[in-house]
């Protein structure tokens, strides 16, 4: 059971109903009022996604351009530095193929996540292969804001580092050569404007848009990191999901056919769910150097060996997920730590690459911050998730002096911690959690767009609401309530028959309807009984037919 909040009481009757009126309220309820605003969010211009309109500071740009300019000219040895999720593999793709096609002599680099662990570091610096590349400039992609160490190191060592990222800075930046930094976009989409500037720099010429080859590729990044889908995100998405669906990347295409995606028909939920999963699998278990390598390779016969090859690891992630979620989840159930402001849990059995999984998991279950830890004999590493109203990176920088590092986003973060001290980190953050937390924070919210009745619900309705796609964060799909409807019949399905497939009416009208992880309700439902449902609009297709179907997101008894 969630609390809704209705985000227009406006009342919606049938009579002098207008799909127009409908459109203004959701835009309205995502903070769109002006004409401007409005014609910037339904018609979103590419043109506008700029250095400046995303707050990238330009002097540090331009000192950025004249040093690859002049690494390009010399033939220095680049290096681009990654990040193991789509959003940094993503990133180094579109940088590194930048680079190449304009003759500079270039290598990509990610770490590995067991040896050298997140972002520019100094086991990373040390690692054998990036010191026989013997680099004079490193670029690092979606990481390096918080690198001052590692960045310190590199200038002992005459090596010049341009940090491209989008994580929350901290008090003090790194001394690096040059610092292109928003967080107004992904990691992938700081490295797309950073990339078209090069182009731009070295042929004199601006991207056709027809010829926007690295789009698509930010367009993966900015959904399978769960940045805001408005502004500049919201263009680059909206923009990329068609060349998405038009990509001639053989390893993309591999991917796609693997999973029995329609490539006409990708939008955020393939990208989230079933591409993202398996680009992100490799670098979770493996090396993710193997999904930069299906990204950028021209070979089918390559492509199609290397999606396999992140079939089967995207398969075992599953596993581990599995069997983590379950044991950390039967834990607190079993220890009563359920209603704890703050959840700390970990264990030598979960492995490094799913603990954010975990994390994410346990806050499903329980609505409530999740810290998963992988403890290791001296050190460990953690993975945190926040819920909606607590910016988890600021809580957890008011501990810094139990860290080895800390980084991340309001709604999820990272640290590595000496094992030692975890005990004294747990009863920190306990303690901090009772005091910051609110109960109103710990309560789930469903916020609802606006209460309609069946009637108004129709084709042309669900059409005009897809201007407001791509969905995502900052931009839901809209979320309508009505009220006193009568549940005609119901039936459990799944194979762990935990959704329900509802017939539901009020009025005249009657839809039929998909409560997803809903199962455990047939047991208190029967039908005849008179409910308020919470849903959104979706279409259905079956033997050929598509119609319209609602979404469940919550049902109240009357």
């Amino acid at each position: 059971m969630k609390n809704w909040e209705i985000r227009n009481r406006l009342k919606i009757k049938d009579s002098g109903f207008k799909i127009d009126d409908l459109i203004k309220i959701l835009l309205e309820n995502r903070g769109l009022k002006s004409k401007k605003e409005i014609d910037a969010f339904l018609h979103p211009d590419l043109s506008e996604v700029t250095p400046k309109n995303v707050d990238i500071d330009l002097a540090q740009l331009k000192k950025a351009l004249s040093r690859i300019e002049k690494a390009i000219e010399i033939k220095e040895q680049i290096v681009v530095f990654g990040d193991y999720d789509v959003d940094g593999i993503t990133g180094c793709a579109i940088l590194w193929e930048t680079l190449y096609a304009l003759g500079a002599n270039v290598t990509p680099f990610i770490p590995n996540r067991k040896e050298e662990g997140y972002g520019l570091s100094l086991k990373a610096l040390k690692n054998e292969e990036l010191r026989t590349k013997n680099p004079t400039l490193i670029i690092t992609v979606d990481n390096g804001i918080v690198a001052n160490e590692a960045v310190a190191f590199a200038n002992k060592n005459n090596i010049d580092v341009i940090i491209t990222d989008h994580h929350t800075v901290s008090e003090t930046l790194p001394d690096a050569f040059a610092i292109v930094h928003t967080t107004k976009l992904c990691g992938a989409g700081v490295a797309y404007l950073l990339s078209k500037e090069i182009k731009d720099l070295r042929l004199k010429i601006k991207d056709k848009e027809e010829d926007d080859i690295h789009l698509e590729l930010a367009a993966l990044g900015t959904v399978a990191d769960l940045v805001p889908l408005v502004g500049a995100n919201r263009t680059i998405v909206f923009e990329g999901l068609k060349k998405l669906q038009q990509t001639k990347r053989p390893g993309l295409r591999a991917l796609f056919q693997l999973a029995k995606i329609d490539q006409e028909a990708i939008g955020v939920y393939e990208i989230g769910y079933i591409i993202g999963p398996r680009l992100n699998a490799s670098g979770r278990i493996e090396s993710a150097m193997d999904s930069l390598r299906l990204l950028c390779t021209k070979k089918e016969e390559r492509a199609a060996e290397l999606a396999a090859k992140l079939e089967l690891v995207n398969r075992e992630r599953q596993q581990l997920l599995r069997d983590g979620a379950e044991h950390a989840v039967a834990g607190i159930r079993e220890q009563g730590l359920g209603n704890r402001k703050i959840l700390i849990v970990g264990d030598e059995s979960y492995s490094e690459g799913v603990i954010g999984l975990i994390a994410g998991k346990l806050v499903e279950a329980f609505y409530r911050p999740a810290i998963v830890l992988s403890m290791g004999a001296t050190v460990s590493k953690a993975s945190v998730r926040s819920v909606s109203g607590f910016n988890i990176i600021e809580f957890l920088r008011l501990h810094t002096e139990h860290f080895v590092n800390v980084g991340g986003h309001p709604m999820a973060a990272g640290f590595t911690i000496e094992t030692i001290k975890i005990a004294a980190l747990k009863e920190a953050l306990e303690e901090k959690a009772e005091e910051l937390l609110t109960q109103e924070v710990l309560t789930r919210t469903l916020k609802v767009d606006c209460v309609v009745p069946f009637s108004l619900l129709s084709q042309d309705v669900y059409n005009s609401i897809q201007q407001l796609s791509p969905f995502g964060m900052s931009n839901p799909e809209p979320v309508f309530s009505s009220k006193k409807v009568t549940v005609e019949n119901f039936r459990v399905i799944g194979k762990e028959r935990n959704h329900l497939k509802l017939v539901l009416k009020q009025g005249k009208e009657t839809f039929e309807a998909i409560a997803f992880g809903m199962g455990e309700l047939a047991t208190s439902l029967k039908s005849g009984d008179t409910i308020d449902v919470a849903y959104s609009l979706d279409e259905n297709t079956w033997n050929g037919e598509t119609k319209l179907q609602l979404k469940v997101k919550d049902i109240k008894a009357v």
